[in-house]
C-alpha cells in the first residue's frame, strides 16, 4: 500500500512540475509588463507602425503581478485565430501599471482605469476612441472567445481600398 501511495504521489509531483514548466514557458511567450519601458516613446513607435499599416492601436494596461494580465496573454497563446486576428488588425502596446511604475502622467490622457488588465483602444494617429473593462470580457475564470472576437471586430479599423 505504501509502494502504491509513494509512487501517486511521484506520478502527482511529475505531472505538477511539467505543468509549472509550460506556465512558465506559457508567460515567457508573451511580451511583458515593462516597468523601465517609457511608454510615451512606445506609443509615437506604436503610431508609426500602425500608420504604416492601417492599424488601429490596443494598448494594453497591465502589470506582471496581475493574474488576470497572464490569463489574457495566456488566452491568446491558446486560440491562434484570436491571436493572429489581434496581430493582423492592431498594433499591440503593453503599458506597464505596478508599484515599481503606475505611468501616471501617460495613463492621465486616458479615463480612469478601474481595474486590469485594460484596454484602450486607439486610432492609427493615437487618437483615444475606446476604454474597455475586460471584465465583460470574462468567463468564469477565464475569458470568452465570442466576446473578445466581437470586441476586436467592432474596433477594427475599416481598411482603405487600394
Amino acid at each position: 500500500m505504501k509502494k502504491l501511495f509513494l509512487f501517486g504521489l511521484l506520478v502527482f509531483v511529475s505531472s505538477m512540475n511539467s505543468m509549472n514548466a509550460q506556465t512558465i514557458k506559457e508567460k515567457s511567450e508573451a511580451p511583458k509588463f515593462d516597468p523601465s519601458k517609457n511608454p510615451f516613446e512606445d506609443l509615437k513607435i506604436a503610431i508609426e507602425e500602425a500608420q504604416k499599416t492601417n492599424k488601429r492601436i490596443l494598448l494594453d494596461v497591465g502589470g506582471e503581478w496581475c493574474i488576470w494580465c497572464h490569463r489574457l496573454d495566456g488566452f491568446f497563446e491558446a486560440n491562434p485565430d484570436l491571436k493572429n486576428y489581434l496581430h493582423d488588425n492592431f498594433v499591440v502596446l503593453k503599458v506597464n501599471w505596478s508599484p515599481e511604475n503606475k505611468n501616471e502622467k501617460f495613463l492621465a490622457q486616458y479615463p480612469k482605469v478601474a481595474g486590469y488588465p485594460h484596454i484602450f483602444i486607439l486610432e492609427k494617429d493615437g487618437k483615444f476612441l475606446f476604454s474597455e473593462n475586460t471584465g465583460k470580457l470574462e468567463k468564469e475564470k477565464s475569458y470568452d472567445k465570442e466576446k473578445i472576437m466581437t470586441f476586436l471586430k467592432e474596433w477594427t479599423s475599416k481598411k482603405e481600398k487600394s
